[in-house]
């Protein structure tokens, strides 16, 4: 019985894999279809640019980095191609001087959460007006005076 389990598990385990092997195969042929000339793309260390051609007998690309940049890359190098980002959903300040106005504003807030903090009792300091502490202190009462006995 337990001989009949492990050959099924390897079965499984066999199937799994070329449903991946296919998987991933599919996958590199749809990211090489969209790698054409006049896309900008990345390669695998890093570096943008706008492809301007693909040399398939010797496997060289000619990359554009900056206008009048280009570089020679092993076709291989290029591992995908770089979606444009939208207008409106790109978070990047858009000008050096929305950028400052953001550091300073997040300065600002920086600043005004450590001295609020500033103020904050320490852990197990005992603050005069604080609420919790008032109801929990029983209310303090007379001096006890000594009872007079008749003699």
């Amino acid at each position: 019985m337990s001989t009949y389990l492990l050959i099924g598990v390897a079965v499984i385990l066999v199937v799994f894999m070329f449903i991946n092997s296919r998987r991933n195969r599919k996958r590199q042929a749809e990211q090489r279809a969209k790698i054409v000339p006049g896309i900008e793309v990345m390669t695998n260390f890093g570096l943008f640019g706008k492809l301007l051609s693909i040399d398939e007998l010797t496997n060289v690309a000619e990359v554009e980095t900056t206008p009048g940049t280009i570089i020679r890359v092993h076709r291989q190098t290029i591992t995908k191609a770089v979606d444009p980002v939208e207008g409106g959903e790109s978070d990047a300040p858009r000008s050096v001087e929305e950028a400052m106005e953001r550091a300073n504003r997040e300065q600002a807030e920086k600043e005004a959460a450590e001295k609020i903090d500033a103020q904050a009792p320490e852990y197990g300091e005992r603050v005069d007006d604080d609420p919790i502490t008032k109801a929990t202190t029983p209310a303090k009462r007379a001096p006890r005076t000594a009872k007079k006995t008749e003699e």
